[in-house]
């Protein structure tokens, strides 16, 4: 019995020591590597860049206040239509002192100088009607009553625009009431009724009252990087995605590209516009963003492969063409290759035009796979 069971240990110990060297031997042993496999392929290649940037109006402006005072009414708000010519707003006049006191000692001052001269008038008719005072003295005499009469007129003119912002003659040519000077939209009215406003000046800006764009004419307009705007050209066709309208898609026409780049993160962006053809049913806003696909370059119906699948080294250009094409499962027998230098063209990021060294239908390794049970 005891030998039985010794026996029984010396084959149990042998059959691990035996186990733990194959387990060795395998793990050593070079595991068999899958590839990609792409065939060669007629298709139509479109190389593009997507440049981001936004929709706004080719034409919008910023009414301001030609006098200084303060917003008495306004009769329009954001988003209502107006026509070149409408009051937007009005403005009533807060008048200097300094200048409202030379105002009216101008005005007194042609008062007086219109009273002296109607008084020589008066006496100069006078002495016309006896044929004392000869023609010439009267024409003179009536030259300065109406000098006089028009100087007062003027200072009390002066005097309205003074304290008004409207000459008393002319009530429709004021600057108390702002108007649109185009035909549009209104976009924004950042004043409210008592807001004090500046006029335009050479030192002042002035206080913009609305903002007025025509919405019928929309620009693309965004940034592209200085790699890809050598391959830009006017009049390009571009294909404008707007997100906030649940990705829309509209086209556009590329027209304008500046001269002129600026430092964005380390990298030169340069401006483009484009004017987009957005029909009339479609509501657009100021200041939508948007993405702009435009196609640099294209071929069709060209020879090309995986990009993946092209090696380059020392200058030369290859790939790894399958020299045995046996299927094996779904898959093909990919150990025998063989070294094929290519040339290339147009690339669209993931498949390369091959235009030299590959026939249509040929099969080529790619890279390993490595999810691979």
């Amino acid at each position: 019995m005891k030998t039985i069971s010794k026996w029984l240990l010396l084959a149990l110990l042998l059959a691990g020591v035996i186990a733990t060297f194959y387990s060795l031997w395998k793990r050593q042993q070079p595991k068999p590597v899958n590839y990609e496999v792409h065939k060669v392929e007629r298709r139509d290649l479109q190389k593009q860049t997507i440049v981001t940037g936004k929709v706004e109006p080719r034409d919008e402006v910023a009414v301001k206040a030609q006098i200084q005072g303060i917003v008495a009414e306004i009769y329009k708000e954001a988003g209502q239509t107006i026509k070149v010519g409408e009051a937007i707003a009005k403005i009533k006049v807060v008048p200097d002192m300094q200048s409202l006191s030379n105002a009216e000692s101008r005005v007194r001052l042609a008062e007086y100088s219109l009273q002296n001269v109607m008084q020589v008038f008066t006496r100069d008719s006078a002495l016309y009607s006896k044929k004392i005072l000869s023609r010439e003295d009267y024409d003179k005499s009536l030259l300065q009553l109406k000098q006089a009469r028009e100087e007062l007129k003027s200072a009390n003119d002066n005097l309205s625009i003074v304290r008004e912002g409207v000459a008393a003659s002319s009530k429709e040519a004021g600057n108390t009431i702002v108007r649109s000077s185009i035909n549009g939209t209104i976009l924004e009215v950042p004043v409210k009724v008592g807001n004090s406003v500046q006029q335009v000046g050479a030192f002042s800006e002035g206080t913009t009252i609305a903002t007025v764009a025509d919405m019928t004419d929309m620009l693309f307009v965004g940034n592209i990087d200085e790699t890809d705007v050598g391959k830009l050209r006017e009049e390009m066709p571009m294909n404008l995605i707007i997100g906030a309208l649940n990705d829309c898609q509209f086209r556009a026409k590329l027209e304008y590209i500046s001269p002129k780049g600026t430092e964005s993160n380390g990298a030169m962006m340069f401006e483009i516009k484009g004017a987009a053809e957005i029909p009339d049913s479609v509501a657009i806003r100021s200041g939508y963003s948007a993405n702009a696909e435009i196609v640099l370059q294209s071929r069709t119906n060209v020879l090309s492969i995986a990009e993946a699948a092209v090696h380059t080294q020392n200058d030369s250009t290859f790939v790894e063409l399958l020299t045995d094409t046996t299927k094996i499962g779904d898959g093909y027998n990919t150990q025998n290759i063989e070294k094929r230098l290519v040339r290339t063209g147009m690339s669209d990021g993931i498949n390369i035009e091959i235009t030299e060294g590959l026939k249509e239908g040929d099969l080529v390794r790619g890279n390993p796979i490595t999810n691979i049970k």
